[in-house]
């Protein structure tokens, strides 16, 4: 039986409250406006400031409370069997400047903590991606060769930390891992010391690329910039149709304090039981806060309390004793060709950039990113560019069946959604608390029907490409299984690409 206790959704924003900042009213200026302020936009931001460029940065909602407000905070160079997979599709260069720039972005983030002395529970551990199945020890051992042959010094070990056994594990020493919130909140302070503007609650609707770029918002306000940052996570302006590349899932968290004698020492993930991750935070008393991640799948699936449960049982099976009391839920977005895509946002684009598809290391990815397109911006270049160019092209045979399925899964739901009967045959078959697509009057419509028993009815069309949204329970969210935007039960938008909010229809 599980024992949950949950006290709060993500640990990292319920100890990191913040500050508020104004929304943007009037017309304003900058040298860059830089839309999206996780990791990635406020990186970028904090780069160009201290260039000595001055910035603007426009959040939808509040800084560092989206993607990176929810993500489980591991800074490593080490990602599963990347520079394996980089090493057969894309050749030994692109696998050590691969390499090279994660683990710069790593000692980046160690330098910034220690020059602005921020206190975000900064911690040098060891990563390790480890499986339990030994016929598969062969893939860990290829990892490990692969990852030496591109500069890092890893190492495969038969044995790990962690309090149950392995089949083996490719371990990276000297990786950290820290309180994002904490982190993100000390650069926004020093953004703004530099001169930096942030701006919360302004959604950015219109970008015209033009010397200056204009950038428009929900409220009619517009800043006009030499350079514009789409650091989005989803970009929310694509003329590049970068949405064809990049699939979206969600992952799911719990956290439970652990007694410090029981911390496995290390961050640890697997790709086995549809990804299991491992990590522990400075906690209460001199406890720790066992962080465990997984449960990957994409958004709009009906199933998300079962696949919290699932992680529960694990977590509680693994870790005998323990009690849940957070838990919380992230969305990443891959790239069909298993890189991020960094730089301009299009082939013809002079002054517009873009950041995303991290694919779950969203840390390494979005300070490296920083780096990237400041240097762009400010006229420079790195090794690595190249590598992480938005505007290259599927590369090779292996990468175009990703690029595929990924077209078919779109596909499938953009058409099949519509061919299958509603998920309710009328409003009140839907239970309070609850929500359902019901047709009404010949439309589809997202109904939520609150507590009270009162019906909150939408279209259930997304306002991004069309697809049809479908409920999360878990959440109380409206998600589109092709793109990942997400709304809230009145239909505003909670996570992108969408801008716009879901149309209000009555009953």
């Amino acid at each position: 039986m599980k024992e949950t206790r949950t006290t709060g959704g993500s640990y990292w924003i319920e100890t990191a409250p913040g500050t508020a900042y104004p929304p943007l009213n009037t017309d304003t200026e900058a040298d860059a406006v830089v839309l999206g302020a996780g990791i990635a936009g406020l990186s970028t931001a904090w780069e160009l400031a201290r260039a000595g460029r001055s910035v603007v940065v426009l959040e939808a909602g509040r800084i560092a409370r989206g993607v990176s407000g929810h993500t489980t905070a591991k800074l490593t160079a080490l990602h599963t069997f990347a520079c394996d997979r980089l090493l057969r599709t894309r050749g030994s260069e692109a696998a050590h400047l691969y390499a090279r720039s994660q683990t710069d972005a790593v000692e980046h983030a160690a330098h910034i903590v220690d020059e602005l002395g921020i206190d975000c529970d900064w911690e040098r551990v060891p990563a390790y991606t480890y499986l339990r199945d030994a016929s598969r020890t062969a893939e860990l051992r290829a990892e490990a060769e692969a990852a030496r042959s591109a500069g890092l010094p890893a190492e495969f070990v038969p044995e790990t930390g962690l309090p149950y056994a392995v089949a083996g594990a490719v371990r990276l020493a000297d990786q950290a891992q820290f309180h994002p919130r904490k982190y993100l909140l000390a650069l926004a302070d020093d953004l703004r010391a530099h001169g930096g503007r942030i701006y919360e609650h302004t959604t950015a609707v219109g970008l015209d690329e033009g010397e200056p770029c204009r950038v428009t918002t929900e409220t009619g306000a517009t800043v006009t910039a030499h350079d514009v940052v789409v650091a989005t996570h989803y970009p929310v302006f694509d003329r590049a149709l970068l949405f064809t590349r990049l699939a979206t899932h969600r992952e799911l968290a719990v956290a439970a304090p652990i007694p410090a004698d029981r911390d496995p020492q290390g961050m640890y993930i697997t790709p086995e039981l549809n990804t299991r991750s491992v990590r522990t935070a400075p906690y209460e008393d001199g406890r720790r806060l066992l962080i465990v991640t997984g449960e990957s799948f994409n958004p709009g699936a009906q199933d998300t309390p079962a696949r919290f449960d699932l992680l529960t049982d694990w977590a509680q099976q693994h870790f005998p004793g323990i009690t849940i009391t957070h838990r919380w839920a992230a969305q990443d977005t891959d790239p069909t060709d298993q890189v991020p895509l960094v730089g301009h946002l299009h082939a013809r684009a002079s002054h517009a950039y873009v950041a995303t598809g991290f694919g779950g290391w969203g840390m390494s990815g979005g300070i490296m990113a920083g780096r990237l397109l400041t240097a762009l911006i400010t006229d420079d270049r790195l090794p690595w560019s190249d590598l992480y160019d938005p505007t290259r092209i599927l590369s090779t045979v292996r990468q175009a069946p990703a690029f595929l399925h990924h077209q078919a899964n779109v596909a499938r739901h953009f058409v099949g959604d519509r061919l299958r009967p509603p998920q309710a045959k009328d409003v009140a078959d839907i239970e309070p608390g609850s929500g359902a697509v019901v047709r009404i009057d010949g439309e589809r419509c997202a109904v939520y029907r609150d507590e009270r028993g009162e019906a909150h009815v939408l279209s259930a069309r997304c306002t991004h490409l069309g697809c049809l949204v479908a409920f999360n329970s878990a959440e109380h969210t409206w998600e589109c299984p092709c793109h990942g935007s997400r709304f809230d039960t009145d239909g505003k938008v909670v996570q992108g690409p969408a801008t716009r909010p879901l149309g209000r229809r009555k009953v």
